[in-house]
Order: structure tokens, then C-alpha cells, then sequence
């Protein structure tokens, strides 16, 4: 009888233990799942490729040692084509069964891989695809760059009004979706704000001179040039204007928004315009600690290219997390519900059109690096 008395004792004193003191529930599983990444690993346009994988590894490294999601990550080199671009997205859709995939960097890239990760129901994420058209490949397509639409009216207004810009011309590389479609905007905006467009020049990619069309620019004397270009071409283009004494303020697109500008063009690439939603000298404790972590990884700063991948990679992990599982049309829901993700860029959601809702900063080059325009 005392022993079964002492028994009770013990089963009732666990009893209020767990009950009372609070006993430690068993941890759930991790979330595991593979995301791919297609990116220009080589060939023109590599630093795109380079800053965008190192933002997405650097993320990776993160959330994997947080232990609520764990991420097999695997990469493929587009080279920049959109054959190799579409081959990757295949491979990682059907091969590797990733739950998602974050790219490819060019916009014309996006037009061949995106339709296949669509048709197959496989959430694709743009962090670089600025072109016009992009998610409404289909519901499948997402992009967390912000489009050619919204910065190209931010940096136009403004260097417009600060430099009282009335007459201007458009230079544009005609080969590209994304660089065709900045100069689209420019185009619409000049007209918006009733400026003089003196003349239209093409060039394309991987062309080394541009004297001819800066010539025909530098003889109509512009207020201004609006260009629309990745930052190889863009680079060389800024050192011949100015060597040929083409002093007028430049408005970028978004391939301007690399240091790789910076070292092509050096000193020329002094006043160069941009919009972006990248300002690494921001004032906020998260921009901080993301530009100190990649610092010490990779030995540079990063730049809007490598931000955006950042982010791209938390909103899909975050995305996980709330649908519970690795299954791709659950985590497309649970993508295109992502409001007020609060990221190095800023407060960032989804619209509709699983498209971006942030505002761009404008930045300008002065001293050598880019700053608040003002």
C-alpha cells in the first residue's frame, strides 16, 4: 500500500512538472528542400552572376545554420544564353526536383527559362529581370528586382528637374530584352515630361566603339543622354563620351548599377545617374550587418545585384517556412502572399502581378562611388 501511495507521489509531482513548469515540446523537423540557382556563372556579364550567387550563398549559409529550413543549393552557368538558360531551368525542374529556382540574371534569359518553370509549376524568382513582360509569363513567375518602370521615371525626374533638361538622346543596346526595354521607358518618360528627343542611337553587345553615335550625340548638344545598357557596354561608353568632351549628365538603366561601371569607366563614370533599391551606405542595422558579412566572405562591398539575391533567397525560405512544406505550388501561394518583408532593401511586398512594391533611391557617382542624389 505505502508503495503504491509513493508511486502516486512521483507520477503526480511529474504530472505538475509538465504541466506546470512547462516541459519542453520535441522540436518539428526541418524543412529540407533543394532551390536552384541559374546565373552567368562565365562570359559577358559574369559580375551580375558572381554578385548574385555570393548574396545567395551568403543567405544560405544563414538561414541552413538557423535549422528551420535546410537548403540544398544548386547552381548552373547560363553563360548569359538563353539555350544554356533554358537547359539549366530544365534540368534543375526535372533532374535535381528543386521546389524553386532563383534567376536567370538577364531579362531575355527569364523570357526562355521562365515559360518552362511555369508549365511545369515550378515558382521562379527574377532578382536582376528589370524588363517589362516578366511575371506575366505566368503565375509561376516572380521577381523581387525592381522593374525598369519604376526607377527609370525616378532617376529621369529627378536629374530633369535638378538640371533643368529640356532637349535629350537615347542610346540603347538593340539586342538585349532587358536593354530594349530601359530604352522603351526612357522613351515614354521623355515624352511624359514633353522633352526634346534630338536623336536615337543603337549599339550592341559587345561592341568596343561607340564614336559614331557619340559623334552624331555630341553634335545635336543634348541637355542630357539617356542610356540604356549593361555594364560592359556602358562602362566603355561613359570613357568615350568623355574623352570626346561629351560633359552632359548621363541617366543609367539598371545595368549601370554595378561597380564594374566604376572600373571600366574610372573618372568618367563620374555623374552617372541611376535608380535603384539598393543604398549600401544606409543608415539601417540590417544594411550593416549584411555589407559587413559579405565584406569579410568575399573582400568587396556588395552591390544592388548581390542585395537583391539576398533578399530573393529569404523571401523564398520565409515562404517555406508559412507553407509548412516543400511543395511548389504551395510555396508559389505562399510567395505571392509575401507582404512587408522587411529585407537590406527595404519593405518590400508583392503586388498582384507577384511583381514589386518598394521605392527606388537614386543614386549618383561622385568620389568614386555611388551616393544620394540630391
Amino acid at each position: 500500500m505505502k508503495r503504491n501511495v509513493r508511486l502516486f507521489a512521483v507520477v503526480a509531482c511529474v504530472l505538475f512538472a509538465f504541466v506546470f513548469m512547462g516541459a519542453e515540446k520535441p522540436k518539428s523537423e526541418p524543412i529540407q528542400a533543394k532551390i536552384g540557382v541559374i546565373s552567368i556563372i562565365t562570359g559577358q556579364g559574369a559580375a551580375y552572376g558572381e554578385a548574385i550567387t555570393n548574396g545567395i550563398k551568403l543567405a544560405l549559409d544563414e538561414v541552413n545554420a538557423k535549422g528551420e529550413v535546410l537548403i540544398d543549393l544548386k547552381v548552373e552557368d547560363s553563360s548569359g544564353k538563353q539555350e544554356q538558360a533554358l537547359a539549366a531551368a530544365q534540368k534543375l525542374i526535372n533532374s535535381e526536383k528543386v521546389v524553386a529556382i532563383i534567376g536567370p540574371t538577364l531579362s531575355n534569359e527569364m523570357m526562355a527559362a521562365g515559360p518552362e518553370a511555369n508549365a511545369s509549376g515550378v515558382p521562379i524568382m527574377g532578382t536582376s529581370t528589370t524588363a517589362k513582360g516578366i511575371t506575366q509569363i505566368g503565375k509561376f513567375v516572380f521577381r523581387n528586382a525592381l522593374p525598369e518602370s519604376q526607377a527609370i521615371p525616378a532617376a529621369v525626374g529627378q536629374a530633369v528637374q535638378k538640371y533643368n533638361i529640356k532637349k535629350v538622346a537615347l542610346l540603347y543596346g538593340n539586342d538585349d530584352a532587358f536593354t530594349k526595354s530601359g530604352f522603351d521607358t526612357m522613351k515614354e518618360v521623355a515624352g511624359k515630361l514633353k522633352l526634346e528627343i534630338v536623336t536615337i542611337q543603337e549599339f550592341q553587345k559587345g561592341q568596343a566603339d561607340y564614336k559614331a553615335q557619340l559623334t552624331k550625340i555630341t553634335s545635336l548638344k543634348p541637355d542630357a543622354v539617356f542610356c540604356s545598357a549593361l555594364y560592359n557596354e556602358g562602362g566603355v561608353i561613359l570613357a568615350q563620351a568623355r574623352k570626346m568632351g561629351l560633359k552632359v549628365p548621363f541617366v543609367g538603366g539598371n545595368g549601370f548599377n554595378s561597380p564594374k561601371v566604376i572600373e571600366i569607366a574610372k573618372d568618367a563614370a563620374e555623374g552617372l545617374i541611376v535608380a535603384t533599391p539598393w543604398f549600401g551606405e544606409k543608415n539601417d542595422p540590417k544594411v550593416k550587418a549584411f555589407v559587413a558579412k559579405y565584406e569579410k566572405a568575399y573582400g568587396k562591398k556588395p552591390d544592388q545585384f548581390a542585395a537583391q539575391a539576398y533578399d530573393a533567397f529569404y523571401i523564398i525560405t520565409n515562404a517555406l517556412k508559412a507553407a509548412g512544406t516543400a511543395d511548389r505550388a504551395k510555396l508559389r501561394d505562399s510567395l505571392a502572399a509575401t507582404k512587408n518583408f522587411q529585407g537590406v532593401l527595404g519593405n518590400f511586398s508583392f503586388d498582384a502581378e507577384r511583381d514589386v512594391v518598394m521605392e527606388p533611391i537614386v543614386l549618383v557617382i561622385k568620389g568614386g562611388k555611388f551616393q544620394i542624389f540630391q
